[in-house]
């Protein structure tokens, strides 16, 4: 069934824009996500296309069974697949939603079940070494080493740190206010180490930063015009000290993340607060962690026990 009068001449492009406005709007989603969002559809059209539809609304399951068959035959990795394919379910209960199709031709799609792999983490000696590699005395040293300081003290993501405002931290209460997926919000901790690098730096911040501090818009972390640091500017900081480190071959900016919710877990922390910590929606997600742990202590037991073996 095509698209009804409104959008019958639409085609895919307005459809697939008008889904990205709606995601942006109603679900809060990231720039990155609505990037994947909109590869994703866009190899979906392309295949329409080449099917003989003139729009997505004319897409039947069938048509969309073939779609999930040629990504599996293409080699694509499972996680890849079950991403497109929810995608596709997404897109199209919005055009349900908006009255393009009478019904989800996507939702009989069944998404491939994905291995689980583990978590990498660093060590406590590891994450030492990581924290005492940017240099105060250098340029960006006392932001730096705010920033890795606030990362594994609250376990935040790196488009959460680039988010962070002065009028989110609270250094009395030890805290900060975290805007996580899907604009929901929750506290962070900042613990005594952080606490005193956080202060550091915005003692030092360039002063075109300074001045507007009282701004609740004012960002933490700036780069050195003042202006909010991005994404990408704390993904290069943080693989230049990993490398400082000797750390660069075995991590990325995610693992300050694993190893905060890690080594939480194994000094006995409650998997629930991990979950709120860590800004989860579900418990299933934060439970790899425990896999985690379970797996060195199984490790430890083979090595160390004299009935082991």
């Amino acid at each position: 069934m095509g698209l009804h009068s409104s959008t019958a001449g639409d085609g895919f492009s307005a459809a697939i824009e008008r889904f990205l406005r709606f995601l942006a709007a109603e679900r809060g989603a990231s720039p990155l996500t609505l990037k994947s969002y909109r590869e994703d559809l866009r190899q979906l059209e392309e295949f329409l296309r080449s099917a003989g539809c003139r729009t997505p609304g004319e897409a039947s399951s069938v048509i969309l069974r073939r779609f999930a068959a040629g990504l599996h035959a293409a080699g694509y990795a499972a996680s890849s697949v079950a991403r497109k394919l929810a995608s596709t379910r997404s897109f199209y209960a919005f055009g349900q939603r908006e009255g393009w199709v009478p019904a989800n031709p996507a939702k009989p799609l069944r998404s491939p079940k994905r291995s689980r792999k583990l978590p990498k983490f660093l060590t406590g000696e590891e994450i030492g070494r990581l924290l005492a590699a940017p240099q105060p005395a250098r340029a960006g040293g006392l932001r730096d080493r705010a920033i890795l300081e606030v990362m594994y003290s609250s376990g935040v993501r790196v488009q959460e740190l680039a988010n962070l405002n002065d009028a989110d931290l609270d250094l009395r209460g030890g805290t900060i206010r975290v805007r996580g997926k899907g604009r929901r919000e929750r506290l962070g901790i900042v613990g005594s180490h952080a606490q005193r690098a956080v202060q550091a730096w915005i003692a030092s911040r360039p002063r075109r930063a300074a001045a507007s501090s009282r701004s609740a818009a004012q960002p933490l972390f700036t780069n050195k015009f003042g202006a909010r640091l991005s994404v990408r500017g704390v993904a290069r900081l943080l693989e230049k000290h990993l490398a400082v480190a000797g750390l660069s071959r075995r991590a990325s900016p995610h693992t300050l993340r694993h190893s905060f919710a890690t080594h939480l877990l194994d000094a006995g922390a409650d998997i629930r607060s991990v979950q709120e910590l860590l800004g989860h929606k579900s418990l299933v997600t934060t439970q790899i962690y425990t896999h985690v742990s379970t797996t060195r202590l199984l490790d430890a037991f083979d090595k160390a026990h004299p009935r082991a073996r």
